[in-house]
């Protein structure tokens, strides 16, 4: 995932500025950055999803309408029979 900026330096240096200690300054700017970088969705993974999603729908309406032309077929064979 691209597109998510965070400055770790300005951070760990505000942190460092409030009386926190550098080593755990350090650490809490090393795990907020590996965390934004594992789990923040971009608009590009929103916009991925939501074509998928579009995509799904699309082949979803396109099989609803195969069994309902199917069953109405079944019916009529059915009613003709007898």
């Amino acid at each position: 995932m691209s597109g998510v900026t965070f400055d770790k330096l300005a951070y760990l240096e505000t942190l460092k500025a409030s009386g926190i200690p550098e080593p755990q300054a350090r650490a809490h700017a090393h795990a907020l950055d590996d965390a934004l970088r594992d789990s923040v969705a971009t608009h590009e993974d929103v916009a991925r999803l939501e074509a998928l999603i579009r995509e799904t729908e699309l082949r979803l309406t396109v099989k609803l309408g195969a069994m309902l032309a199917a069953s109405v077929a079944i019916v009529a064979a059915l009613v003709k029979l007898l």
